[in-house]
């Protein structure tokens, strides 16, 4: 995203109040977009890392990965950042031709087909519990390998399972514990990794160091 000078005084404030953390340069970068398009100081307690998450999705963003998101939202949110990097090709599961089911809503059947279609893709998604569930179903039974997922959807009961399945699988995956989370949580995460990696693949980078 372009920054502006209200952008870096707001950014400012946010590092004052984060204060000490133990991120490392790359995960707060993650943090502090998140906190600044929600003004929820909370996801400082909330955005979880596995372990090589950044690293995986930014070489899977400099690889041209297609990547699957869940809801027409997220697709705009983040078409102007990668358009303007790494052009990667963006599928909505909205959009895909499914034929309809009755135990499985239109956002979860779309994600299975486009997860057949892409096994190794990277998968955002930012609303739908549905939607993630299935696709942790996929990994689980290891139809799919997915490059990186991002889980971001708010709930109770199933949202917080699947988030937490996600965690046991070995895929990488940056997700929001607990009951929190939203489309726009899981656009400012992506719109983050973009930036990371343009900076470490791009035709601008000079490398970057992803540690802590």
């Amino acid at each position: 995203m372009e920054w502006h000078v209200t952008d870096a005084q707001s950014l400012a404030i946010i590092d004052r109040e984060i204060g000490d953390h133990a991120f490392s340069p790359s995960e707060y970068e993650i943090v502090r977009r998140v906190i600044y398009a929600t003004a929820d100081f909370e996801y400082k307690y909330l955005v979880q890392f596995s372990d090589q998450a950044l690293q995986a999705g930014a070489a899977a963003l400099a690889a041209r990965s297609t990547i699957i998101v869940d809801v027409p939202m997220l697709q705009v949110a983040i078409a102007p950042s990668i358009q303007a990097t790494f052009a990667n090709p963006v599928y909505c599961s909205m959009d895909a031709l499914t034929r309809p089911q009755r135990e499985k809503s239109r956002t979860a059947w779309g994600i299975a087909t486009l997860a057949q279609r892409y096994p190794e893709g990277i998968f955002v998604v930012g609303q739908s519990q549905t939607a993630l569930t299935t696709l942790v179903e996929l990994i689980e039974i290891e139809e799919i390998k997915p490059a990186l997922v991002i889980a971001t959807p708010s709930g109770f009961l199933e949202a917080d399972a699947a988030k937490e399945r996600l965690q046991d699988s070995q895929i990488p995956h940056i997700r929001i514990e607990g009951r929190k989370g939203s489309a726009v949580v899981a656009a400012a995460i992506l719109d983050g990794l973009v930036d990371l990696a343009w900076q470490a693949y791009g035709q601008e980078g000079n490398g970057h160091s992803w540690g802590h």
